[in-house]
């Protein structure tokens, strides 16, 4: 079972992103304020959640958080101030968004930027150790998922419904075929015979 936040003396948000590693798309971030007694035997890092289990999740942590929010970052964004920025970006309007606003921060990764004025702590695969940021990289995965599996309707030939926008194999083969879509990031590299990345 997770601890269920990084610090107790302060109200506390989680936050997360998804979809960092993606060659289409939004990036996502999410930012969950749990009640101090939220538990469940499911949760854990989205990562290492079936899709079941992470649809499942997110309607509970919907009802039952204090406050959350789900920022997306879209491609074009991306492009222009890279990933990395993209990332703090989205979770710092995230948890702009949040009421009431959180007096901490837990961050999953090791680096953050903010404009905002909210002490924070940056905790490496911090979303398989605290319940919060877990619940965060669960509403970031599953608003994200969501997402690509509506605009794979528009492009079907990219298979995002399959890959999420990971650059798989058979994605990078859509782009040589089809070229680029307007949902594509288009400062990264989609050449076929880059290391292939594989969504987990």
């Amino acid at each position: 079972m997770l601890e269920n936040s990084f610090q107790k003396e302060l109200l506390e948000a989680g936050c997360d992103e998804a979809g960092r590693g993606c060659l289409a798309g939004p990036v996502f971030a999410a930012a969950v304020i749990l009640p101090p007694d939220f538990a469940h035997p499911l949760l854990n890092d989205s990562k290492q959640m079936s899709a079941r289990n992470r649809d499942l999740l997110r309607k509970i942590i919907c009802r039952e958080a204090v406050a959350w929010a789900v920022q997306a970052v879209e491609a074009a964004r991306i492009d222009e101030i890279n990933i990395l920025n993209a990332s703090f970006e989205g979770m710092s309007l995230a948890v702009a968004q949040l009421a009431p606003q959180p007096q901490f921060l837990a961050i999953d990764g090791n680096r953050f930027r903010t404009g905002l004025d909210v002490p924070y702590r940056c905790i490496v695969k911090g979303d398989g150790k605290y319940a919060d940021i877990a619940a965060a990289s669960v509403l970031a995965k599953t608003f994200r998922d969501e997402y690509m599996l509506k605009i794979d309707a528009e492009y079907p030939m990219y298979g995002w419904a399959r890959n999420k926008g990971y650059p798989t194999r058979e994605h990078r083969l859509a782009i040589h075929r089809y070229g680029l879509s307007p949902h594509h990031r288009v400062t990264f590299n989609h050449e076929i015979d880059q290391l292939e990345l594989f969504p987990l």
